[in-house]
């Protein structure tokens, strides 16, 4: 990952840039910023960019050594922590205890959420933390001289994902570490980051991707022509990590639209039947799709509502082509009376299926539900 991979984001990366050339790096960075902004591919690409052992002004060379290595995450002096969960009950895991699925998550892109990570770790209903124990692996790493480059990197992703005892542990080793020492702390809500931590740390804020890059690297990256590519882009709202789902999931988004269709005018044409049948074959789902659904469906239920104040001048609303042939008709039916009502019934399925609920059940209610909100 170099800085050249990077869609947009030229002023952040000119003031790193600089920072290098000035040799003023400060030893602990905060990136924060929107989800999908891209702070962690900023983070790979700063840290590849101060190993390299042939950088120029603008980028590494992408051929030392040093680069060979963090092609496949391999450097011995750049570390990564992120939050993990128990394998066993009694266990205390650490970064390292996960580090090849990690390695092979990022390799594949490094626009992630924290969503993509647990289902990387198969833990998709567990809660992802990072313990005490990880505070001590980072400070006998750092403790260690650096084995090729002048700089021990780490990088914590989602520190936020920290305890109090945890934190309290790395405060002394982020406010004075060791010689050549850099932490680059990658946050999604740096305002949940013990203020202890963030007032050691400089703030690097990445603010999200302009829509005519992200449309760029779509159409350069996952081969999508210019008009869907922009369509994306304006749904995905500067978030990379929404955008590459739905370049990847194309096919998904329609089945989501057809399955999202067929509810609402069955529910508008009071089937109880037919809704019956509509949430057994939602049901028959694996989770991961049932949640997949239920987002894109908030999604369309939102969008559908805010047409209803959008002028002809005013550009509040991102539809596919698809989607706006359905919502021109459909859009009147989403207002103020059962906005609030759907958006809760939506993401209270959405709660119950991560809980592992009965789907059939869950499916059946929501359906139910919808039929009387919207007929």
């Amino acid at each position: 990952m170099n800085f050249s991979h990077i869609p947009g984001q030229k002023v952040v990366i000119d003031r790193l840039r600089t920072a290098v050339a000035e040799q003023r790096v400060s030893h602990a960075l905060l990136f924060y910023g929107p989800e999908g902004s891209g702070k962690f591919a900023i983070a790979l690409a700063f840290a590849r960019y101060i190993s390299c052992e042939n950088r120029t002004a603008t980028d590494g060379c992408g051929v030392c050594p040093s680069c060979a290595k963090y092609d496949k995450l391999i450097h011995p002096d750049l570390h990564f922590v992120f939050p993990v969960i128990k394998k066993k009950p009694g266990t205390e895991p650490v970064s390292d205890t996960f580090i090849s699925q990690w390695r092979a998550m990022v390799l594949r892109s490094p626009y992630f959420s924290l969503n993509t990570w647990t289902e990387a770790m198969e833990v998709a209903n567990e809660q992802a933390i990072i313990p005490v124990a990880e505070a001590s692996e980072i400070v006998r790493k750092l403790n260690l001289k650096s084995f090729e480059s002048d700089f021990k990197i780490m990088i914590i992703w989602l520190p936020e994902k920290m305890n109090a005892e945890t934190a309290n542990k790395l405060l002394k080793m982020i406010e004075e570490p060791p010689a050549k020492t850099l932490f680059i702390l990658v946050s999604e809500e740096d305002d949940k980051l013990l203020p202890t931590i963030t007032s050691r740390c400089q703030p690097v804020r990445i603010p999200a991707i302009a829509p005519d890059e992200m449309s760029r690297f779509l159409e350069k990256n996952y081969g999508l022509d210019s008009v869907y590519a922009g369509e994306v882009a304006g749904i995905a709202n500067g978030n990379m990590v929404r955008a590459i789902e739905l370049a990847r999931d194309a096919d998904s988004t329609a089945k989501h639209l057809d399955r999202f269709i067929t509810l609402m005018r069955t529910a508008y044409k009071r089937d109880s039947q037919a809704l019956v049948s509509w949430s057994d074959e939602t049901a028959a789902l694996g989770r991961e799709r049932q949640k997949g659904f239920l987002t894109y469906a908030l999604r369309m239920i939102r969008e559908n509502f805010i047409l209803n104040y959008q002028g002809k001048e005013n550009r509040l609303v991102y539809l596919t082509e698809k989607e706006e042939d359905f919502s021109q008709k459909f859009h009147p039916f989403i207002n103020n009376r059962n906005i609030q009502a759907l958006d809760r019934e939506f993401n209270l399925a959405f709660a119950h299926v991560e809980s592992n609920g009965n789907t059939k059940m869950i499916f059946l209610d929501l359906a139910l539900k919808t039929m009387r909100l919207i007929g």
